[in-house]
């Protein structure tokens, strides 16, 4: 039983039966019932509410005997079942009194003369049914797409997407106070719980329960919803110090759930407590399942975050002030350096975050222009699918080098008569035999005009993969925190360095393209590496690249690699022809709060620092060429068997 009906009311059994039969692609997705009068009408519509289903569209002639079959479609919005369907008017000669009836109360969508045209109906179903879908946000739209238009649900779908992505993390966030964010957070667990929590993860504790205990492992992530519980510290001489008190809306174990790492204090609950309890398996279920609870939740982290350092540093300013009174010789028991870091830390994942986030938006609204383009396309049906075997290949694309893609497209120059034809058949990766023999030299006369078609699939897939990889981004955030200030616990994977950097240039894409760009890439063996912590050495370095240059600028990427030498390395290089660093100031970039970026260009003067601490991790080395008015290179040297 489908979700939606298509309701034929006709009194001859003939109409009825050629209904049914033209009906048939669609009777997957939609229940085809049929009437042959109004009385017998609203029994079905009866026996639809019963079965929880709506109506999608009624298909109703004109004379049903002694009824009207206007009235009956006019009366449609007085039923619930029928109230949003669309209405399809059959006459057996065109009658212009009764169509504008129904066209003046507005219930008439389209309206057919007997007989009619097969294609014509076929027509008109899928552009009413796809409009009466649309206007059903809780329906999984995808599973119609192969029946109905799916360039509008496809459009559609990615807005509604967006929208979601952006209301969710940006604009619903930024607007609440930190009680009203977790009041929002734990309204919407608890509905999620509500009948539905054999984990009981709803709990309450009386007083001197205890939540986490310092220096243990901790698999589990309290949110407080009523009550209050205090942070204790151990000091040297094993003696408890009460650190903190916090009451509702506030998250415990947050750090430890999240990095891994032992509990940082022992937590105990003052008096009657309500929480909500989350190991990390639920706390997936969760998000998995209410897909609007991660960017909230995410925030209300980094906030408690956010005022956890805050504290700490007022504590530590009090701590400074009486350590002077008592001896100067005290200050040195305060570790300045680090507690700069982590200040500065929070500061900048706004700023890290602006990149992909930045990235997402721009390439929301680049999307709809460019699905406009896909719906208004003029390429047959058969040159279309393999528009779409573009679009799904873009998605997955490896990485090409600037001289590997002029290479391959010379070659090709020949055969298409055209330069700037053949590279964007490379690009595309179409220049196989296959393709060239079958999609591109049998319509060679029209290439031109159907490869600036393809080229629009080509660049939507580029898009989406630039969307999947932010978003990844994003969601690994947390995570990535951890990577600027102790990247030694960071999980290891073996991965392709060029991966790594093709999505950091994915990132960067709206500002690369006012730029030229080469890539010069040398085959690499997989490298087990903490692929995060590399990629934040990517972003930084790419990021002063396009910092230091004018438009239009040169960026050029290389990798080297030399398995023959005694110490077997990769070199990858990031080199821009921008104005260089002085000598003096190459001695000092890669110390902290050291910044060389022009007035008016953020920089928190931690980036090349975290880069070096991040390299130093991987057993490698960076270091950086420059001359003035000229070029800076700065060259990462990783060793591939380095200890992991």
């Amino acid at each position: 039983m489908n979700s939606f009906v298509i309701l034929c009311l006709d009194d001859d059994p003939r109409i009825i039966e050629q209904l049914s039969k033209e009906l048939v692609p669609f009777a997957n997705l939609f229940d085809i019932i049929s009437a042959e009068s109004i009385e017998e009408a609203h029994d079905t519509l009866e026996f639809i509410a019963q079965n929880d289903q709506r109506a999608a569209m009624v298909i109703c002639d004109n004379e049903l005997g002694s009824d009207n079959g206007v009235d009956f479609i006019i009366q449609l919005d007085q039923h619930p079942v029928t109230q949003k369907a669309r209405t399809i008017l059959l006459n057996d000669r065109p009658q212009l009194d009764t169509i504008m009836q129904a066209v003046n109360e507005g219930r008439l969508n389209y309206c057919l003369t007997k007989p009619w045209n097969k294609e014509e109906l076929n027509r008109v179903l899928i552009k009413e049914l796809t409009t009466y879908l649309l206007k059903n946000p809780q329906e999984d739209w995808l599973q119609y797409s192969r029946i109905l238009d799916h360039h509008r649900i496809l459009k559609a779908h990615i807005d509604r997407q967006m929208s979601n992505f952006r209301s969710g993390f940006i604009q619903n966030t930024n607007s609440l106070d930190d009680t009203a964010l977790a009041k929002q957070v734990a309204d919407a667990l608890h509905d999620f719980f509500n009948g539905n929590d054999e984990s009981r993860a709803c709990r309450t504790y009386s007083e001197g329960h205890l939540l986490t205990k310092e220096g243990t492992s901790n698999n589990f992530l309290w949110l407080i919803t009523q009550g209050e519980v205090a942070l204790y510290k151990d000091d040297d001489d094993g003696c408890k110090h009460e650190v903190v008190r916090v009451g509702a809306g506030h998250l415990v174990g947050g750090m430890s759930f999240v990095t891994g790492e032992t509990s940082f204090s022992t937590v105990i609950t003052l008096g009657k407590t309500n929480v909500i309890k989350l190991d990390r398996q639920l706390f997936t279920k969760v998000m998995n399942s209410r897909n609007e609870l991660l960017p909230l939740f995410t925030n209300l982290l980094l906030r408690n975050f956010n005022r956890r350092l805050q504290g700490s540093i007022k504590t530590e300013l009090r701590l400074q002030q009486t350590l002077k009174s008592l001896d100067n010789a005290h200050l040195q028991l305060v570790d300045q350096e680090k507690m700069a870091i982590l200040g500065q830390l929070v500061a900048g994942v706004a700023h890290e975050l602006n990149n992909p986030v930045s990235a997402i938006l721009r390439g929301s609204e680049t999307l709809q222009e460019t699905i406009g383009k896909l719906t208004e396309s003029k390429l047959d049906l058969e040159n279309q699918r393999r528009g779409n075997h573009i679009l799904q290949q873009a998605m997955q694309s490896r990485p090409l080098s600037t001289s590997e893609t002029r290479q391959r497209a010379k070659q090709l120059e020949s055969q298409l008569g055209d330069r700037q034809l053949a590279r964007k058949v490379v690009q595309m990766g179409i220049d196989d035999h296959e393709h060239l023999s079958n999609w591109l030299l049998p319509q060679k006369n029209q290439l031109k005009e159907v490869m600036s078609e393809w080229e629009h699939y080509y660049q939507m897939g580029n898009f989406l993969r630039s969307i999947n990889v932010c978003a990844q981004r994003i969601a690994d955030l947390v995570k990535s925190l951890k990577s600027y200030a102790r990247q030694d616990d960071e999980s290891t994977h073996t991965v392709d360095i060029h991966e790594g950097l093709e999505d950091t240039l994915v990132i960067f894409e709206n500002r690369l393209k006012r730029h030229q760009v080469t890539k010069e890439y040398t085959p690499f063996p997989l490298f087990t590496c903490q692929p995060i912590a590399l990629q934040q050495v990517w972003t930084n370095l790419i990021a002063n690249a396009l910092d230091a240059v004018t438009e239009p600028g040169e960026i050029r990427i290389k990798t080297q690699y030399s398995p023959g030498s005694n110490k077997q390395s990769m070199e990858i290089v990031i080199e821009d022809n921008g104005k260089g660093i002085p000598l003096e100031q190459q001695k000092k970039i890669f110390e902290l709060n050291y910044t060389t970026k022009r007035e008016g260009n953020f920089g928190l003067g931690i980036g090349l620092s975290v880069c070096q601490q991040i390299i130093n991790q991987h057993d490698g080395d960076i270091r950086v060429e420059s001359e003035l008015d000229k070029y800076t290179r700065m060259i990462v040297t990783l060793p591939i068997n380095h200890s992991s």
